[in-house]
């Protein structure tokens, strides 16, 4: 029995003998050659661990990480902006309140220019000398004007009237926007009270030339009123005699409500003369 033993010994000791050695030293150098892979990687992750770990490369990744952050802190601040604007925050209050201030220089010069027009008009009235139109301020105010018109056509139905009723002159008011001459001013009858010649309700004055639309910063008060003259006699207009309607005033409320009604009318289907009725 021991024998056997023996001889298998042998068997397996001369069988490990026998083995290629190439073999045995590949696989031996595989052995070292994955130890030394490992070995390596193990070098090269310390390496990257050591690399990373050093300040330069900790602020580049802290820049990356940033820029990977900003697309959302631009949306947010977006949309704080968006709300911002919405509830009207302070972007559009400061808006409003810078524009504020540039008002005040073009009012100043609105009412400088109204104020150099309306004194060279009057001192141009004052020398007239046929007398056909005198002013008064209303309350010492140069942007409120009585005007007394003393003089129409002689051959006209109204020159006789006032003749008869011992009318001295026709009283209109003028008052003249902030942005006079660039706008026409508004005017209207107050005594006496008139029938036709193109006077309406509450004193109103059918003229296309006191309108936005047939303005001209041209015109003078003067020249209005000598087309007003004309007008009352084209319009056949007379002095009211009926009994108590002649009494009866005219009204500056009900005057505006009519001339704001008429130039609605007049922009809508234009300004005809003569009349469509004339032919």
């Amino acid at each position: 029995m021991a024998t056997l033993l023996r001889k298998i010994g042998l068997i397996r000791l001369h069988d490990r003998d026998t083995e290629d050695p190439k073999h045995h030293q590949g696989s031996l150098k595989g052995s070292k050659g994955n130890q030394k892979n490992n070995a390596n990687k193990h070098c090269q992750t310390a390496n990257e661990t050591n690399i990373l770990s050093t300040p330069e490369i900790k602020a580049r990744k802290l820049d990356q990480h940033g820029k990977e952050k900003a697309p959302g802190k631009d949306k947010q601040q977006g949309k704080d902006a968006k709300e911002k604007q919405q509830t009207g925050g302070g972007g559009s209050k400061a808006t409003s309140a810078s524009s504020i201030p540039s008002l005040a220089p073009h009012r100043q010069h609105c009412t400088q220019v109204r104020t150099r027009r309306l004194m060279k008009e009057l001192q141009e009235i004052r020398r007239l000398g046929d007398n056909f139109i005198t002013v008064e301020l209303v309350e010492d105010n140069l942007f409120d004007w009585n005007v007394k018109l003393h003089q129409v056509d002689k051959d006209s139905a109204l020159w006789q009237d006032m003749k008869e009723t011992s009318t001295e002159y026709i009283l209109l008011n003028v008052s003249f926007p902030d942005n006079f001459p660039f706008s026409p001013p508004f005017m209207r009858v107050l005594t006496p009270r008139l029938e036709n010649g193109y006077v309406l309700d509450g004193g109103a004055i059918c003229m296309e030339l006191l309108t936005p639309r047939g303005w001209s910063s041209a015109y003078t008060v003067e020249a209005v009123m000598r087309q007003f003259a004309a007008s009352l006699v084209k319009g056949q207009g007379r002095i009211c005699r009926k009994a108590g309607k002649s009494k009866k005033a005219f009204s500056r409320k009900e005057a505006e409500a009519t001339f704001k009604s008429l130039v609605k009318t007049h922009e809508k289907y234009g300004w005809v003369s003569p009349p469509v009725s004339d032919g």
